[in-house]
């Protein structure tokens, strides 16, 4: 079956990045804002009961997050 976290923290990366790049508006950069902060929070969580491999994963997703950040106008966030 898998690692549920890992899954949703990899679902939820890959709803950030869509948000990212589809926002132009205000409120559409606030929605990106919170579809980060989830994906923070969900591979903070699954970082705790993932395997090894999964983890290199996990960095790489954060790694992306960390992009998408950078992306958004400084004071978005």
């Amino acid at each position: 079956m898998g690692n549920l976290l890992f899954q949703q923290a990899r679902k939820a990366v890959q709803q950030a990045e869509m948000k990212v790049k589809g926002a132009t508006t205000p409120e559409q950069l606030a929605l990106a804002q919170e579809e980060i902060i989830k994906a923070k929070n969900d591979l903070s969580s699954a970082f705790a009961q993932s395997t090894t491999a999964e983890k290199k994963q996990l960095a790489e997703l954060q790694n992306n997050i960390e992009s998408l950040e950078q992306a958004l106008p400084e004071d978005t966030f």
